[in-house]
């Protein structure tokens, strides 16, 4: 199993996030520990100690908590649940909250040993368009701090097609980021316009430009290239590491692992159900306090049909080099993947769009280009699955999460 924590706090809010974070209110960071504490206890109880092979600590901006209160957070998932002796722990930092050289090290001590560090882009122009509380200078103070303290598996966010960019300088800045900071992971991230952000808000109006169609797929392409003549492989279309930095737990997302989600908004996906946590603050707290999880009045759970098991496994893989396999197909369906998809894949196969290779179908790269239109169009020509099980039965809040159909469970 995967444990994600997210921590909802920021700074400030950027301007193309849409994601369940804000500026932290009075006493509100206490009032989240207490609570992350208590959810951790109370899933251990219900689940049993479980195995964990990755944590990841994202948000919002985790650095903003202290490091003894991290300490704190991974001491008490060690003692509720079984955490591999090689497990990958990741932290996702603000170079402006960073803290300097001593943080990172106490971060270490608490037994942290990937961080990702958000610098998004190497432009201070850039960066204040973004609302991103740091400068160019303070992320690569920050990763020479990190470097200083003894991280040696450090990711760097990047973000391209940003407004006003141009291929040009995107390519530029990744030679920088690949010859001066030389991280072990880069995940380079396209912008996506989400609904109400300030971005999408002012595209609408007509107060920022973007590139056009071309040099955005230049964007992707060339960059995608010059990360790999550097020695960063593409395992997703968002990702590139050097040989064994792969991020475990993105790998463990995308072969539909199990994960469970810790915090205000975070989501879990345990075999066949899934249950979101309450957006709110109070909302969370107050199902805490009433020792309840999502689906017992509080958030949400859905249980998931094998049908949309199957669509969620599709979409997942294909983002990935690996592909989608076929024996999946098969395991979920009880079907032919290729014999059922052929004129479809030949299709795509012809067009320079897909790969075959080991019972598996890979985008190329300039498949990855066009992703969502392939795996609509494949969601399209799936064929529903026999009703069972997953598919009668509906959760109601009075029914509740079944725990003891887990492995592991009390």
């Amino acid at each position: 199993m995967l444990i994600y924590i997210h921590v909802p706090f920021c700074k400030s809010k950027c301007h193309y996030c849409a994601f369940n974070s804000w500026v932290a209110a009075s006493g509100e960071i206490q009032q989240y520990l207490s609570g992350l504490l208590a959810e951790t206890a109370l899933w251990s109880e219900r689940l049993g100690k479980r195995s964990v092979s990755t944590i990841f600590i994202g948000g919002g901006t985790p650095s903003i908590l202290p490091a003894d209160a991290v300490n704190t957070l991974l001491d008490t998932v060690y003692r509720n649940f079984t955490v591999a002796p090689d497990a990958e722990i990741s932290i996702e930092v603000n170079p402006q909250s960073g803290r300097g050289t001593s943080y990172y090290m106490q971060l270490l001590r608490a037994g942290v040993n990937r961080l990702s560090m958000g610098i998004q882009s190497l432009d201070d122009q850039m960066l204040r368009l973004m609302n991103r509380p740091h400068s160019v200078s303070d992320a690569i103070q920050a990763l020479y701090q990190a470097r200083e303290a003894g991280f040696k598996n450090i990711n760097l966010d990047l973000m391209w097609g940003v407004p006003e960019q141009r291929l040009r300088k995107w390519k530029l800045e990744l030679q920088e980021v690949i010859g001066q900071l030389r991280p072990e992971h880069i995940s380079a991230y396209g912008l996506s316009l989400e609904a109400g952000t300030p971005f999408q808000v002012w595209h609408a109006e007509g107060k920022i430009n973007f590139c056009d169609e071309k040099e955005l797929e230049h964007m992707f392409l060339d960059g995608a290239d010059i990360l790999e003549e550097a020695g960063y492989l593409q395992y997703e279309i968002s990702n590139f590491a050097k040989i064994g930095y792969q991020c475990k737990h993105n790998l463990g997302y995308w072969a539909g692992e199990d994960y469970l989600g810790l915090g205000p908004g975070a989501v879990s996906t345990l075999r066949e159900y899934r249950l979101t946590n309450p957006n709110r603050l109070g909302d969370y707290l107050q199902m805490l306090n009433q020792k309840k999880v999502p689906g017992s009045g509080f958030g949400e759970l859905e249980i998931l049909s094998a049908h949309t098991k199957l669509m969620e496994n599709i979409m997942l893989a294909l983002r990935t080099r690996k592909g989608f396999s076929a024996g999946t197909y098969r395991k979920l369906t009880g079907r032919n993947f290729f014999d059922e998809h052929q004129a479809f894949i030949t299709a795509l196969h012809n067009k320079g769009l897909v790969r075959i290779r080991n019972g598996n179908l890979a985008l190329t790269r300039k498949g990855m280009l066009i992703s969502n239109t392939i795996i609509c169009n494949l969601f399209e020509r799936l064929p529903q699955p026999k009703s069972g099980r997953a598919e009668l039965e509906q959760p109601t809040p009075e029914s509740g999460f079944p725990y003891d159909v887990l492995p592991g469970a009390n």
